[in-house]
């Protein structure tokens, strides 16, 4: 399948004893489900952890959740799958179902979403992850309210890391461009973007150009469009 299985036993060593009928029963079961062969390397490849599963204890209720509680028809497993196939490998009672109460309690109620786009905050820990994010946000000097509305605008803010993304461009925005946090409360995306290839080069051509620029624009824009505002603005 194109799995390497050096990485594979190094991370499930519990692969070593592994009977292959049980491995040929999870390729055969993840297949059922509309998973196809050429996906499985990549997903294996991810979560080596998936080959010594359970099936009935393991899979079959994370294709529950996905049916019942994220609403995903048996058609569309596969796309949500491949796009976090660390779902497979997470305990429904312990991981998935909190994190759900939890993201539905702060105002995600979009399981399309949830589904499609942003299932890794699914499998990403309440504890550990998601309230440590906000809890920084709100230490930056924003409510739990203007927090919380800037994950809702920006899901991926729970995926970055506060001390290689937040801090240091924080730091940048605070120190280097003078920012007010209602330019972030407005635009969070800005945490999305590269600090050394985006956000500095940016910044400094408009410093030089003694143009000011609204964040938004100031990152979103292609190189042509930006050119365009800094010509306009001088």
């Amino acid at each position: 399948m194109g799995v390497d299985s050096g990485r594979a036993l190094a991370q499930n060593p519990s692969l070593h004893t592994a009977p292959l009928h049980s491995i040929h029963a999870i390729v055969t079961f993840l297949q059922s489900k509309g998973i196809h062969l050429k996906d499985l390397a990549r997903i294996f490849g991810m979560c080596p952890k998936i080959l010594t599963s359970d099936i009935k204890s393991d899979l079959i209720p994370v294709f529950n959740f996905l049916s019942y509680d994220l609403r995903v028809p048996e058609q569309n497993f596969r796309r949500v799958i491949n796009k976090c196939p660390r779902l497979l490998i997470s305990s429904v009672r312990d991981q998935l179902k909190p994190a759900l109460f939890y993201l539905h309690g702060l105002g995600f109620k979009d399981l399309h979403a949830l589904a499609y786009q942003d299932p890794i905050l699914l499998v990403s820990s309440v504890e550990n992850t998601l309230i440590p994010k906000l809890d920084y946000l709100v230490s930056l000097g924003f409510s739990k309210a203007d927090a919380v509305g800037m994950v809702l605008r920006c899901p991926g803010l729970f995926t970055f890391s506060v001390e290689n993304n937040f801090k240091p461009k924080f730091k940048y925005f605070a120190e280097e461009m003078n920012g007010r946090l209602e330019e972030l409360k407005g635009f969070p995306q800005y945490f999305a973007f590269s600090l050394e290839k985006r956000i500095k080069p940016r910044h400094m051509e408009a410093v030089q150009s003694g143009v000011k620029v609204a964040l938004p624009l100031m990152l979103k824009t292609t190189e042509e469009k930006f050119r365009e505002l800094l010509r306009q603005g001088s």
